[in-house]
């Protein structure tokens, strides 16, 4: 079996093949948009600019990854100032930048793909980024300490900075888009609170209430687990319902949205390679710099889905955008993946020893055993390197 069989073969199959389900839920979309009676329907049921099914879609889409986040483990990222500080500024700074930036280079005659993909550079993903992390060999723990720390960051301060995004920095820019963005800060953090507050309220108190009844293990393992498909079944439910309001728009379209996938993958290369490097500088441990570059890298198209739906309407260029978003993120965390495995045998190579043989001896060892022998094997290598 070859390293991408292998890497392939521990994503479950829906997680596996999310491109194609994907693909095929925007085919049935483009299809039933055919249809005078789906177009009619899907009027009847829009109160504004918001579809009421969509809605309900994208509320189910959110409360699952929120449900699966470990809030007890904030304390995980505290440990560290340093690192802390570091992935703050990867997740809030330079991801969000990179994304506007290149959005800003590729669509600047476009400002509804560029705001589309301002609104996905400052949504730090909570739910997926997990998987890639630990399928790249990547700190679980310390990954779920930051997913939390990124959630309640969110919540304070999505709105305000996708405002700076789609405002002031492209008016810095000299980028004309003021005109077509007729929204004001107040009216994205209505959106948040309605799309990410509410579940992210249900899922503190589930959170609270599950596991002091039925345990931690209950919660996440019989539970939170089982709740990916329901995710995956609003997500797929909400593509349809886009690309049906939109069909015939999209398919005088194609050309644009598949050049949007161009910027998307040189943001992922970008921001990657460069967290992975700062957090090697910084003195991480090869885990720990894998799962920095992850959170970094990976974006909460959720989200951005959400604010742009109801905020720009259900057949906007910006709802459009975190689909492709959505579309083409599975297969460049793949590649990612697989460069994470290398750079780990190439560069750390008794780190990498020293993980596989506490994972081949199972629960013997506690996070905090693994962390300390990855920390020494990070010295032991960064001495024979400075030698």
């Amino acid at each position: 079996m070859t390293t991408t069989d292998a890497v392939a073969a521990q994503l479950s199959l829906l997680d596996r093949f999310l491109p194609l389900w994907i693909l095929l839920s925007a085919a049935l979309g483009l299809g039933l948009g055919q249809l005078s009676a789906v177009h009619r329907f899907i009027d009847a049921t829009t109160v504004g600019s918001m579809n009421v099914l969509v809605g309900i879609g994208l509320l189910f889409m959110m409360y699952p990854p929120l449900a699966n986040v470990r809030w007890n483990a904030v304390h995980v990222a505290l440990r560290d100032w340093r690192l802390l500080l570091l992935t703050t500024v990867q997740n809030w700074i330079v991801g969000p930048l990179a994304m506007c930036l290149l959005s800003t280079a590729f669509f600047h005659d476009q400002p509804g793909f560029m705001a589309g993909f301002s609104l996905v550079g400052c949504a730090r993903c909570i739910g997926m980024v997990m998987i890639w992390i630990v399928l790249a060999g990547g700190d679980a723990e310390y990954a779920a300490a930051i997913i939390a720390v990124n959630s309640v960051i969110t919540m304070a301060l999505y709105a305000p900075y996708a405002s700076v995004l789609l405002h002031w920095l492209p008016k810095a820019l000299h980028v004309d888009v003021v005109d077509h963005v007729h929204i004001t800060m107040l009216e994205i953090a209505v959106n948040v609170l309605i799309y990410m507050g509410i579940p992210f309220a249900c899922a503190i108190a589930g959170w609270l209430v599950l596991t002091r009844i039925k345990g931690d293990a209950w919660y996440y393992d019989s539970f939170a687990a089982r709740l990916d498909v329901v995710a995956l079944l609003a997500l797929l439910f909400t593509i349809v319902v886009l690309f049906a309001s939109q069909s015939q728009r999209i398919t005088s379209t194609i050309g644009p949205v598949l050049y949007a996938t161009v910027p998307y993958t040189i943001y992922g290369v970008i921001v990657f390679t460069s967290s992975f490097a700062m957090s090697v500088q910084c003195g991480a441990t090869c885990a720990q710099c894998v799962t920095l570059a992850f959170t970094a890298t990976s974006n909460n198209y959720e989200l951005s889905l959400g604010v742009a739906v109801a905020t720009f309407g259900l057949d906007s260029d910006e709802a459009m955008m975190s689909v492709v978003a959505a579309l083409i993120e599975i297969p460049i965390m793949l590649v990612l993946v697989h460069a994470s495995l290398w750079c780990e045998r190439r560069w750390f190579p008794d780190q990498r020893a020293a993980r596989l043989r506490m994972k081949d001896e199972g629960y013997h060892h506690t996070q905090d055993e693994v962390d300390a022998s990855a920390r020494q094997q990070c010295a032991l290598e960064q001495a024979r390197r400075g030698g």
